[in-house]
């Protein structure tokens, strides 16, 4: 769909680390000898960290898809990334309960000694006393130990609380019990969760248990195109692929990424100063993408658009679009 750029036509070169660091370590030389203009990837955080100090010390910039990791574009300031970190996720997740819902408290229930449901947990009450000017908006938070077959005694805390919404970064198997009790004693709240409920777990949770509330964040919505472009790579997708079939997260955040990548390589107008490209990537701002509108932030991570699925009828469905406040950064 976009095959040049200044005029030229892009070589795709295909480096396989095989998900190993040493294999990876090797691969980022080779590409460092090619003097590529641009990476994209690795496919793990951890390959991506084997590789920042040789493409900072070749000026080549990077741009990861699916990492999550914050220290692969923390004090790395050729490599920037599409998917965004897993604490963004409670950014996204308390606008939505606190603009879409228009709720001014909420509960978090969150397993203990879990490095992801802290630091989203933490991003989302944050959010949430920033939004709503309350220091107490946060009415409750409640620790459980992962795995327990009984949550009625956190869940009976949650409804003294008051709480309409409770955020609960729990992975899926651990949120369908809770949630499955929760329905058991009557608790009528919204349970917000992560792009870990994207399972057939919860769609079935939602047929079994009837008019319980659940919505998640995700990374990208195959069946909504939210602009033009994301509609012309839903066409071409299936037009190559077949009608039926739905394109992964993890497809749409390439897209993107390699055309962020051809954009920043316009605008600075070469391919071959690496410095400059990776300041035209560091001034990107509200790219149009297919996963959503793309900004860079000063560590080279996304704020973007974050589209929020509800469960209904057993279809997760996109509710609502979580839009970022957007910043006007100066070179």
């Amino acid at each position: 769909m976009f095959p040049t750029a200044l005029g030229k036509k892009v070589e795709l070169l295909y480096f396989d680390n095989k998900s190993d660091i040493y294999i990876a370590e090797t691969m980022v030389q080779e590409m460092v000898d090619k003097r590529v203009a641009l990476v994209l990837g690795s496919y793990g955080s951890v390959n991506s960290l084997m590789a920042v100090e040789k493409l900072e010390a070749a000026s080549i910039p990077a741009i990861t898809i699916t990492n999550t990791n914050p220290l692969v574009t923390s004090y790395n300031p050729f490599y920037f990334r599409v998917s965004y970190t897993d604490a963004f996720q409670g950014v996204a997740l308390a606008k939505y309960a606190a603009e879409g819902m228009q709720v001014t408290g909420a509960a978090v229930m969150r397993p203990m000694k879990d490095d992801f449901a802290a630091a989203v947990s933490k991003s989302f009450s944050d959010k949430m006393i920033q939004l709503t000017g309350d220091s107490a908006a946060i009415l409750l938070t409640e620790e459980y130990i992962g795995g327990q077959k009984d949550y009625t005694e956190s869940l009976k805390k949650i409804r003294a609380s008051g709480a309409p919404v409770v955020f609960l970064p729990a992975k899926g198997k651990d949120a369908a019990v809770i949630i499955s009790q929760a329905a058991e004693i009557g608790l009528e709240v919204t349970f917000l969760g992560t792009d870990q409920w994207e399972t057939e777990t919860m769609l079935e949770l939602e047929l079994e248990r009837t008019g319980i509330r659940i919505a998640y964040s995700t990374l990208f919505d195959p069946n909504r195109a939210i602009n033009p472009l994301s509609e012309s790579f839903l066409r071409a997708y299936q037009s190559e692929f077949g009608k039926n079939k739905e394109p992964e997260s993890a497809v749409a955040l390439a897209f993107d990424a390699y055309l962020i990548g051809i954009d920043a390589i316009n605008r600075a107008g070469t391919a071959v100063n690496g410095d400059a490209v990776r300041e035209a990537l560091q001034m990107t701002m509200q790219f149009k993408g297919a996963s959503g509108t793309i900004s860079f932030d000063a560590n080279g991570d996304p704020i973007k658009s974050v589209a929020i699925k509800g469960i209904m009828n057993h279809k997760a469905e996109s509710i609502y679009t979580v839009e970022p406040t957007w910043v006007v950064q100066t070179p």
